[in-house]
């Protein structure tokens, strides 16, 4: 045991050195007309022996995170019925907190929804069907640009353009079904991969409709009933909302209204989504995840399935998408890369597919914590890197796993 210990330590550093070696061991500096190498094997040998430390001691390091395997509760899939008053008791104290709180904070919150109703979107689709779909932020662009371009061409308002940015979203996510009909797995993934990646190239290449890579700017943020909530009425004889309502004007009030309906949307999504999951369709998609040729054998069709679980996952994110550009005020392709897509598994994945509560922290953790620690910025994929291998060593399941219906027989 101990040898292979031992060997299996001086495999890793020299593999970490031979990695960390053309990254951080060789530099070329530039020196007037001359480039010259510079070398920092300290850095290659520290690496290497803090790879090789770490290796050695990995066997009792590991015993106090074996038991987070058992330690952390295992939840159901959606919140339970029976504690309507605990659930009550959060949305009123999410509805007080941004008037006791600053602006930062509030957008960051804000920000955090977003990736909420995102997330249990994609839960949808990778949780309960179990399709590996890595193009989600396609259908996220498709909903912001909807709500852009339905401004920019035909002057339409937030609440106007919402259900057409996620039924677009929908039809979206309806086509992209039809050629994924029949892959699975990493073949799955490819193809939504690709997808993801043609929505982008589409928005970029598009000039005369899209903006380009320019994008769209001056895209209103939500009103009030009509209203708008802002300094002056962008229409000449308008009254603003507070004008009407004998209102001082605060920046504050927007930052406040954008996340309390960003809560609104979020709760919604929650709300639909955990009806789904208990109605026949959401029993037809775990059927799908746990065995496709036996969810066939009962007389299911995969096809609308498959179909059904695509068109409501982008739906959500056409809605999540509408919202981004309304709180933004503009859209560029750019916010629509492959990292995001990443990020919004990476939170499904994080928390738990299938669990709706698991992906509801995972969204706060993953948002919150890399504003938290602006410091380390630079390094924010590395650390997002790190925790997931750790997750997948030592939580696999997830941080708030869903509990799934099982039978025991009587020993």
């Amino acid at each position: 045991m101990a040898n292979n210990t031992l060997k299996n330590a001086t495999m890793a550093a020299v593999l970490t050195a031979v990695i960390v070696t053309p990254v951080f061991g060789l530099q070329l500096v530039r020196q007037g007309a001359r480039t010259n190498m510079e070398t920092h094997w300290d850095l290659v040998a520290l690496a290497a022996a803090v790879v090789f430390v770490f290796q050695l001691l990995r066997p009792w390091l590991a015993r106090p995170f074996q038991q987070l395997k058992t330690s952390i509760p295992m939840l159901p899939s959606a919140p339970a019925k029976g504690n309507k008053w605990i659930i009550a008791l959060l949305i009123l104290a999410a509805v007080i907190w941004p008037f006791f709180s600053g602006r930062s904070s509030v957008d960051i919150a804000t920000l955090v929804l977003i990736y909420v109703m995102l997330g249990l979107g994609l839960n949808i689709v990778v949780g309960f069907a179990g399709l590996l779909d890595l193009g989600f932020v396609g259908f996220y662009a498709v909903g912001a640009y909807t709500y852009a371009l339905l401004y920019h061409w035909a002057g339409w308002g937030f609440w106007e353009a919402l259900p057409f940015a996620g039924a677009m979203s929908a039809l979206f996510g309806f086509v992209l079904g039809f050629p994924v009909l029949r892959l699975r797995g990493d073949y799955l993934a490819i193809v939504t991969l690709g997808f993801g990646e043609i929505i982008r190239l589409l928005l970029i290449n598009l000039n005369f409709i899209t903006g380009g890579p320019d994008g769209i700017s001056g895209i209103p943020k939500p009103t009030v009933f009509g209203m708008e909530m802002a300094r002056r009425s962008s229409v000449e004889g308008a009254r603003t909302f507070h004008e009407i309502m004998g209102w001082t004007f605060d920046n504050q009030h927007m930052v406040n209204y954008l996340y309390l309906m960003a809560l609104a949307l979020a709760l919604v999504t929650l709300f639909v989504s955990t009806r789904l999951i208990r109605m026949p369709v959401g029993r037809a998609w775990e059927a799908l995840r746990e065995d496709e040729i036996a969810c066939r054998s009962l007389g299911l069709n995969p096809t609308r399935i498959k179909l059904s679980a695509f068109t409501l996952g982008a739906m959500f994110a056409g809605f999540g998408g509408a919202f981004f550009a309304a709180r933004q005020g503009m859209v560029n392709p750019e916010s629509f890369t492959f990292i995001e897509s990443a990020l919004i598994l990476a939170i499904v994945v994080l928390g738990g597919m299938g669990s709706q509560v698991g992906v509801i922290l995972a969204a706060i953790l993953l948002t919150v914590l890399p504003e938290v620690a602006r410091e380390f910025a630079e390094y924010r994929m590395l650390i997002f890197g790190l925790v997931m291998v750790l997750m997948m060593m030592w939580r696999p399941q997830g941080l708030l796993p869903m509990k799934r219906p099982h039978v025991e027989l009587a020993k």
